[in-house]
């Protein structure tokens, strides 16, 4: 858990922010962080990390070019070397908020970290529930919950929401299903598709939701011929087939599928389908070429993620207990079916 203390510091490191350069996670947690710290600052630009582990030295050029005072770095749980050093180089402080657990270490003593790993009580709440706490601001409780339960999260103020806004809740017991079968959640997916688009539109949404005041906004806006409307039902309809072509891969205790094409969405696949098969342990493979992507899930998935790293030369990833990504060679990919068997068995 985040001490009183550091959610007051976060508070004073946003106040003291003229113009703050925020980058979050390319997903649901880290853009619903980033407008709920923006909209109470009322100032600073938002950008989605695209690459990784870490952030590339563009995205510190990036901060240079945006004339940024301050660093805000949400839902990541790698920095950087070479990013760090470069953001070093112009004296500008940094304030890492995470909720992975990381060995990541850097000398800059201008690097403020927060992450509920490191207390005593640790925790790994979204990000979205400490910008939440931070800002304290009743009127963006649903961009709190859409974040939150995008991260496989019921948070404290679940009820509070339920009561404002009972239209977009119902009989929710778990997480998943808030995510896949109440109205909020059905926004909270439409805002991962939405940021599958280009860095234009993914802008043009970031400002969509500061505007936005209830979730009947973005209702409204998603029915529209806007960008993030089209967006929305080409990516809804490209992921259904996909959806489709994953249940017929189950087998007695994994569910193992591979897909290629312009559409990386194995997050969102995973998800659903450990929603739908629990007692399964889900491999999504994304084939980007030379490389494959990985979205795991399954109890303790993060163990076996652990003994798998040993026994491929390039493998790389890291996540929470039962939610994992990583990368290999496409060529190993048949090997790691085999290995990831014979730890289920």
């Amino acid at each position: 858990m985040l001490t009183k203390k550091e959610i007051s510091e976060i508070r004073e490191h946003l106040e003291r922010a003229q113009n703050p350069v925020f980058f979050y996670d390319n997903d649901a947690d880290g853009l619903c962080s980033y407008i709920l710290l923006r909209k109470f600052l009322g100032r600073g630009k938002g950008v989605a990390i695209r690459t990784h582990p870490g952030l590339d030295v563009g995205y510190a050029k990036k901060a240079q070019e945006l004339n940024a005072d301050y660093i805000f770095v949400l839902d990541r749980p790698y920095l950087g070397k070479e990013f760090v050093e470069e953001i070093e180089k112009f004296k500008l402080p940094i304030v890492w908020i995470d909720h992975h657990e990381t060995d990541e270490k850097h000398d800059y003593e201008n690097l403020y970290i927060y992450n509920p790993n490191n207390s005593n009580k640790k925790s790994n709440e979204p990000i979205t529930y400490w910008s939440y706490k931070v800002t304290d601001k009743k009127e963006d409780i649903w961009i709190a919950i859409m974040g939150c339960i995008a991260d496989h999260f019921l948070p404290d103020f679940s009820k509070e929401f339920s009561d404002r806004f009972p239209d977009f809740w119902g009989k929710v017991k778990k997480p998943f299903e808030a995510y896949y079968k109440t109205e909020i959640g059905f926004l909270a997916r439409s805002l991962g598709y939405g940021l599958k688009d280009s860095i234009t539109h993914v802008v043009q949404l970031q400002n969509l939701l500061i505007s936005c005041k209830i979730p009947n906004d973005l209702f409204l806006e998603l029915e529209l011929n806007s960008a993030f409307g089209k967006k929305f039902r080409e990516i809804k309809k490209k992921y259904g087939l996909l959806l489709e072509k994953a249940e017929k891969t189950v087998e007695e205790k994994l569910v193992f599928f591979k897909y290629g094409g312009d559409l990386s969405i194995s997050a969102d696949l995973s998800n659903e389908l450990s929603y739908k098969y629990p007692n399964h342990y889900i491999v999504v493979a994304f084939n980007s070429g030379n490389l494959t992507n990985l979205s795991m899930r399954g109890d303790n998935v993060r163990d076996i993620l652990n003994k798998l790293s040993k026994k491929f030369e390039h493998f790389s990833g890291g996540g929470h207990r039962d939610a994992v990504g990583a990368r290999l060679l496409t060529e190993d990919l048949e090997r790691l079916k085999k290995e990831i068997e014979e730890e289920i068995k």
